[in-house]
């Protein structure tokens, strides 16, 4: 594969033709572009990967929303190999929370298991179909998805969703449960699964697509739909992400589309970002933290929309 010492760079897009059809070129090039060698662009990639994996950990969405348009955007690489190195950030940050979430007894196996049927089928389905749809295409997805994360990331959260009546397929299936509180377990009840199911599978399919851990969908399905408290919805989503990431990156690699000289600094960057902002959340005063992000995005929505148009992705 073409190393990123090969690549030209000029501070803001890396060229204007376009490339990653599986051939190992992950990046553009162009006319007026100068050369850095592998350090200094693995240093540029792995910070920003670090700052990503920070803002996307004080929100929930996951640093897969930030550094994807990132990566297309300033760096000029290959929306497709850019998802390719997002999923395997998505694995590695997945893999080290959802232990830690399991075992404080947040994350709720029971309904992650389930759902990750959907989002697993979904997921194949869309790395499947960023091999055949246009890079052009992929960014206008990726930028409404953008647009309606920031949407939900402005918005304040209930930490428990109000009480319901009981659910017959999740009795049956013995989805309700509780999670631990200041004052001791807060039980709660699972609302329309099938409809769940649903909205999971475009999950995982938009996760395939674009790289992403899909948190704005997922939002929908556990917190709107299903009505799980925020915290078991976001903690079971950790755990269910990885999985979901795996069977993605799967497609990619097999494809070609994940180059380890790229994955690994997006990676390294995501996974230190995501823990230090995890720290950081404690004491965050989340509302003010939540519109900043929402701005972010919305910025990188209008550009990922803006040069999906135009073609210049």
């Amino acid at each position: 594969m073409r190393s990123p010492a090969a690549v030209g760079y000029d501070g803001a897009r890396v060229g204007q033709g376009s490339c990653g059809k599986g051939d190992g070129t992950w990046a553009r090039s162009g006319r007026g572009a100068r050369r850095v060698n592998n350090l200094v662009f693995t240093a540029l990639v792995g910070a920003s990967s670090l700052v990503a994996g920070f803002l996307g950990s004080l929100t929930g969405l996951g640093g897969g929303v930030v550094i994807v348009p990132l990566l297309a955007l300033a760096f000029g690489v290959d929306v497709r190999y850019a998802i390719g190195a997002s999923l395997i950030s998505v694995i590695a940050t997945s893999s080290g929370a959802a232990a830690a979430f399991v075992k404080e007894g947040f994350s709720n196996i029971r309904i992650g298991m389930f759902l990750e049927i959907a989002t697993t089928l979904g997921a194949i389905v869309g790395a499947s179909l960023a091999a055949v749809l246009s890079t052009s295409v992929i960014a206008v997805v990726f930028g409404l998805v953008l647009v309606y994360s920031a949407f939900l990331s402005s918005r304040p959260r209930d930490e428990v969703a109000p009480a319901a009546a009981q659910d017959p397929l999740a009795a049956l299936l013995r989805f309700d449960g509780a999670f631990p509180g200041p004052a001791g377990p807060r039980p709660y009840k699972v609302q329309r699964v099938p409809a769940g199911f649903g909205l999971m599978a475009v999950a995982g399919g938009l996760s395939g697509l674009l790289g992403i851990g899909s948190g704005a969908v997922k939002v929908l399905a556990m917190d709107h739909t299903m009505r799980i408290p925020f915290k078991v919805s976001t903690t079971t989503s950790n755990f269910m992400i990885g999985v979901t990431a795996a069977a993605s990156a799967g497609v990619y690699l097999s494809r070609g589309y994940i180059d380890p000289g790229l994955a690994m600094p997006v990676m390294l960057g995501v996974l230190a970002g995501s823990t230090v902002g995890a720290r950081v959340l404690v004491g965050a005063r989340t509302v003010v933290l939540r519109r900043v992000f929402a701005l972010v995005i919305l910025v990188l929505a209008v550009e990922m929309i803006y040069n999906g148009f135009s073609g210049r992705l």
